[in-house]
């Protein structure tokens, strides 16, 4: 479903992409793990188009993205839905706005059948009756279900998750993580998520892939990973202060 070859991005002196190499499977669920800052969002800006690597590239259903015009690019950006990490809502729209804004902007769908898909999505993460409710008025937990919501609406055949489970407690994350697998049992999509979260990891991955220093270190199954040599993979899981990587 997509391959990330020999992906290089700086920006000024700042090295963050430096040689990514990726493959991920239709219908996996791939969790990109490594430290803040280490890139990983920088890396799946790349996969819809937000951002042009220097050098490498990436092919989604075995389209090589970063050398189409922009026009092209936006046709391939509808297989994707993404869940960012603030959830990203527009405060002054209402739950329903939010949810149907990408339909009200990119489709021809007539103001029924937006409607109609609005709620349907929101039903699918959880949520019933909240179409006229302010971002204000959500908890966190109703947040993140909204935004999911959002990403789903047009029926994705990926689904991005930028730290999905930031700034929400443990029960409403393991909530979220729920929702994760659903949406892959459901909806067959493909889903990369992109955490420094080590439970949600295992719980919701097919395979793990750490990505440290702009590279590709290690990928596996969540066992493979859980029991890993390479010190810096064994550091990163455990949550050590002591190992090669360095806190600063």
């Amino acid at each position: 479903m997509i391959r990330i070859t020999n992906l290089y991005k700086s920006f000024g002196e700042k090295k963050v992409l430096q040689g990514v190499n990726l493959e991920i499977q239709k219908g996996e669920t791939m969790v990109i793990i490594g430290q803040s800052g280490s890139g990983k969002s920088v890396l799946i800006k790349h996969l819809i188009g937000i951002l042009m690597p220097d050098s490498g590239e990436i092919y989604i259903d075995g389209i090589e993205i970063t050398r189409l015009s922009e026009d092209e690019r936006q046709k391939i950006s509808r297989k994707f839905g993404m869940l960012f990490q603030g959830s990203a809502l527009f405060d002054s729209l209402t739950v329903e706005q939010n949810v149907g804004f990408g339909l009200e902007r990119y489709t021809d769908y007539s103001q029924e059948e937006i409607k109609r898909m609005v709620r349907e999505s929101l039903e699918h993460v959880g949520l019933k009756g909240v179409e006229q409710l302010m971002p204000y008025e959500l908890s966190g937990g109703m947040k993140k279900r909204v935004g999911l919501a959002r990403a789903i609406a047009y029926n994705p055949e990926i689904i991005l998750y930028d730290e999905p489970s930031t700034g929400i407690d443990p029960i409403r994350a393991d909530a979220i993580n729920e929702l994760i697998n659903k949406m892959k049992k459901d909806m067959h999509v493909t889903s990369i998520v992109i955490t420094h979260d080590m439970v949600s990891s295992y719980k919701v991955a097919d395979r793990i892939a750490m990505l440290y220093e702009g590279k590709i270190i290690e990928i596996g199954t969540p066992e493979e990973i859980r029991e890993s040599k390479n010190p810096f993979v064994q550091q990163f899981v455990l949550g050590l202060s002591e190992g090669p990587i360095k806190e600063w």
